[in-house]
């Protein structure tokens, strides 16, 4: 049998998203195995939970590093002496440098509060709702130097209900985004999803729209 995907995660906080690809992979529906958590931040609940589990941790504090540049490098090299197949930001809360980020393509993914190429950035939930909207959900791409702008795998959606507000959108979203996180993951380690030269390939063909979680299920 291969061996597992080696996975490292960046997180700035809670950590919920990592606990959904544990739960995952406790329930045997991910074969891979967590070699890193990171985290730039020291108290992130996410590091309790990933030691917890018997994962190795670690702390970067931007504070000690001249600029954002010479911190990125610094966590990246930390990252790569874990030797991850795959690098899942999973709430990291900063933008990355580009040049940070070249040796990483087609091996890092995020997962984004919003329908992208809708609402890139922070408070997607609050933009939604002020532009009318009648849908919203979570997105996983392939990052890339561009601020949620990489190639789109998998989108999850949900109707946005009257009397929502940001709190109760978020709420909603958050069970969908720990079902897709971790069903996109299962289908890169089966190999399945890669990103090439002409973009996104599933099963060695091009994906021409993002993959859909639907009704449990994750379909083109």
């Amino acid at each position: 049998m291969p061996a597992p995907l080696r996975i490292a995660v960046l997180a700035s906080g809670r950590g919920s998203n990592f606990a959904a690809l544990l739960a995952a992979r406790e329930r045997g529906e991910l074969s891979v195995e967590f070699v890193l958590v990171a985290s730039d931040k020291a108290d992130a609940p996410v590091l309790q939970l990933a030691q917890s589990a018997g994962i190795p941790t670690t702390v970067l504090d931007p504070r000690e590093y001249a600029d954002r540049r010479a911190y990125d490098f610094a966590l990246f090299d930390r990252i790569g002496a874990s030797k991850p197949d795959l690098l899942v930001l999973a709430g990291f809360m900063r933008i990355i440098d580009g040049d940070a980020l070249k040796p990483w393509a087609g091996r890092m993914i995020n997962i984004h509060p919003s329908l992208l190429p809708k609402y890139r950035g922070l408070h997607t939930h609050r933009r939604a709702l002020k532009a009318g909207d009648l849908e919203h959900g979570a997105s996983v791409h392939y990052v890339t130097a561009e601020l949620d702008g990489g190639p789109v795998i998998a989108q999850a959606t949900l109707a946005i209900e009257a009397g929502d507000d940001e709190n109760s959108l978020a709420a909603r979203l958050l069970p969908l985004e720990h079902q897709l996180l971790p069903a996109v993951v299962a289908w890169i380690a089966a190999g399945r999803l890669a990103l090439g030269d002409e973009g996104i390939l599933l099963d060695d063909e091009p994906l021409r729209k993002p993959l859909r979680w639907q009704n449990g299920v994750l379909a083109p």
